[in-house]
C-alpha cells in the first residue's frame, strides 16, 4: 500500500484532494465569517445567537434530506469528474450571493443581508450536497483497494485542515468584510481550476433509469441499504456522529462568547483545534488499522470522545469570566489557568472523533460495487442530514427551555454512548 501522503504526489487523487480543501474552505471561510459577524455584531442575546446558529446549521443540511438522492444516481450514472466541474462553476455564483449578504449587513441592512446570507448557506448545501457522495465514490475508482482507507483517511484530514485554516482566516476577517468577500471569491475561482484537473472517472455498470422524486428516490436508496447489515450499521453510526457534530457546532460560538467571554479570533481558534484534532484523528486511525477497514477501534473511540465532552463542560463552569462588558482577546485568554486544558481537551474530543468516523466512511465506499458507490454515499447523505436536522431543533428546543451551552454537552455525552453501541454492533457484524 503507497504511504497515505504518498498520494499526494498522484494526478489521480492531487487534483481531488486539491479541490475538495479548497471548497471546504471556502464553505468554512464564509460560513464562520457570517455566524461570527451576526453573534458580535448582530445578536445580543445567548438564545438569539443560538437559535440564528441552528438556522443556518438547519439550511445547509435541508438539501442533503432533498437531493442526495438524485446527486447519487448523477454521480453513479455520469462522469464524476464533469459534475465536479459544474458545481465548482456554481460555487463562484453562490459566493456572489453570499457576498453581497456580508456587505449588506456589514452597511447596515441587517434583514436583508440576513437573508442573503441564509440563501447562500442553503445554497452551499445543495452544493455540498451534489460534490459530497463524489468525494468518496471517486476513490474506488481512482485508488487500488488497497488505497481507498488511506485516500478516505487524507480526504477527511484534508477536509478538516480545510475547515481549520478557513475557521482561523474568518476570524481575523469576520469585521472586515471587504476582505472577507474578496477571499471567498478567489478561493472559489481557484476551486474552479482544481476542479478541471480532475481525471476522468466516467459511469461503471449498466445504464440507470433516474428517480426525480425526492421521497421515493430517498427512500428506495436507504432501504438498498437494509439488506446489507454492516453497511446500515455504518450509516446509523456515521449519522448518529454527524448528530452530535451538528450540536457542537451550534454550541461552541454561544459558549466562547457567554460561557468563556472571549471574542471572535478566540472563538476562531476554538473552532480550528477542534478541526486539528478530527484531522488527526484520521491519519492515526489509518496507521492503527494499517490499512484495514475495520470498526476495531471505534466504539473505544467515541466512549472516550464522551468522556472528554464532559470534562470540556466541568472546566468550562469553572472559568473565570472576563470583567462585565468586555471579552478576552487571543493574549488574555491563554493567560488564564484554565486555557490549556480546555484547547487540550477540545483536541481530545477532536481527535477520538477522527479515530471513530473515518473508517465508517471506508465502510461506505467497498462494501458495494463500484457503480453503487456514489448512491451508497447519498442514502447516507439522507440519514446523516434527517439525524443532523433532529439534533438542530432539539437544540432549538432545548436552548428555549433555558438550558445553557454548558449543561448541553451532556447531552452530547449521552449521545457519544448511543454512538458506541453502534459501532460496537458494526464491529462484531464485520470481524
Amino acid at each position: 500500500m503507497l504511504n497515505a501522503l504518498g498520494l499526494l504526489k498522484e494526478r489521480r487523487f492531487l487534483p481531488l484532494f486539491a479541490t475538495q480543501f479548497l471548497g471546504a474552505f471556502n464553505d468554512n471561510l464564509f460560513k464562520q465569517s457570517m455566524v461570527l459577524f451576526a453573534t458580535y455584531e448582530i445578536f445580543n442575546d445567548p438564545h438569539g445567537e443560538a437559535n440564528f446558529n441552528a438556522l443556518a446549521t438547519g439550511l445547509s443540511i435541508l438539501p442533503f434530506f432533498f437531493l442526495s438522492a438524485l446527486s447519487g444516481q448523477l454521480a453513479d450514472s455520469h462522469d464524476k469528474a464533469r459534475i465536479i466541474r459544474i458545481v465548482k462553476t456554481c460555487e463562484i455564483g453562490i459566493m456572489i450571493v453570499g457576498s453581497g449578504g456580508l456587505l449588506l449587513a456589514h452597511a447596515g441592512h441587517d434583514r436583508i443581508g440576513l437573508a442573503l446570507m441564509l440563501a447562500a448557506v442553503l445554497l452551499l448545501g445543495i452544493h455540498s450536497t451534489f460534490f459530497g457522495p463524489i468525494k468518496y465514490a471517486i476513490l474506488p475508482q481512482h485508488l487500488p483497494a488497497g488505497d481507498v482507507l488511506g485516500g478516505t483517511g487524507l480526504v477527511e484530514a484534508g477536509t478538516y485542515l480545510a475547515i481549520l485554516t478557513g475557521t482561523i482566516v474568518a476570524g481575523f476577517l469576520s469585521r472586515h468584510v471587504e476582505q472577507a468577500t474578496a477571499a471567498v471569491l478567489v478561493v472559489a475561482a481557484l476551486g474552479w481550476f482544481a476542479g478541471r484537473a480532475v481525471p476522468s472517472a466516467p459511469r461503471e455498470g449498466p445504464p440507470l433509469k433516474l428517480e426525480l422524486n425526492p421521497f421515493t428516490a430517498s427512500w428506495r436508496l436507504i432501504s438498498a441499504t437494509l439488506h446489507v447489515p454492516r453497511l446500515f450499521l455504518a450509516i446509523l453510526a456515521i449519522s448518529f456522529f454527524w448528530t452530535i457534530g451538528a450540536v457542537l457546532i451550534i454550541v461552541f460560538p454561544p459558549l466562547v462568547k457567554n460561557v468563556l467571554t472571549a471574542n471572535e479570533q478566540v472563538a476562531s481558534f476554538v473552532i480550528a483545534v477542534f478541526s486539528v484534532g478530527v484531522a488527526v484523528g484520521s491519519v492515526v486511525i489509518n496507521t492503527m488499522l494499517k490499512g484495514r477497514i475495520s470498526a476495531k477501534f471505534s466504539p473505544a473511540s467515541v466512549i472516550a470522545m464522551g468522556v472528554f465532552v464532559c470534562l470540556f463542560s466541568l472546566l468550562a463552569r469553572h472559568w473565570t469570566p472576563a470583567p462585565a462588558g468586555t471579552y478576552y482577546d487571543w493574549a488574555g485568554f491563554i493567560q488564564q489557568p484554565g486555557a490549556i486544558p480546555v484547547l487540550l481537551c477540545l483536541l481530545a474530543i477532536a481527535t477520538t472523533g477522527g479515530m471513530f468516523v473515518v473508517p465508517l466512511y471506508a465502510f461506505l465506499t467497498t462494501t458495494v460495487e463500484k457503480d453503487q458507490t456514489a448512491r451508497t454515499v447519498a442514502a447516507n447523505n439522507v440519514v446523516n442530514a434527517g439525524c443532523m436536522a433532529l439534533g438542530s431543533v432539539a437544540v432549538l428546543l432545548i436552548s428555549g427551555a433555558g438550558v445553557g451551552p454548558a449543561d448541553m454537552l451532556f447531552l452530547v455525552a449521552a449521545m457519544c454512548l448511543f454512538a458506541a453501541w453502534l459501532a460496537q454492533k458494526l464491529h462484531r457484524a464485520c470481524d
